[in-house]
């Protein structure tokens, strides 16, 4: 099973460059996981309960912990949006609200074409 990442707009490239060198090796190593695994452990790679289509990619670095938004388009698609340094054990609902908009955004502009 292979899949293809793809970035939407900045969301995820903003997030990715202010990170340290440790942490973006670790978030390539696991892109890499998700797209060449046919079944991504969770520990990786989970749907987030509450929502209709909205997955996060899961990255801990030396005891942080990093989450990356993302949703399928076209079946083996998968497509980046939002991510965070978590610093709660429950996920700020301002993240996954701004996932969400951008899904919704994504999905907008792709009917258009």
């Amino acid at each position: 099973m292979n899949r293809i990442v793809i970035v939407y707009k900045r969301y995820f490239l903003d997030f990715y460059e202010i990170q340290n060198s440790d942490v973006q090796k670790k978030i390539e190593w696991t892109l890499n996981l998700i797209q060449v695994t046919s079944q991504i452990p969770e520990k990786y790679f989970k749907h987030l309960e509450g929502t209709v289509g909205l997955f996060e990619i899961r990255v801990e670095v030396s005891g942080n912990i990093f989450r990356i938004f993302c949703f399928f388009d076209k079946g083996n698609l998968v497509v980046l949006g939002n991510g965070f340094q978590k610093k709660t054990q429950k996920t700020p609902k301002k993240e996954i609200e701004k996932a969400l908009r951008i899904m919704e955004d994504y999905k907008n502009e792709n009917k258009k074409n």
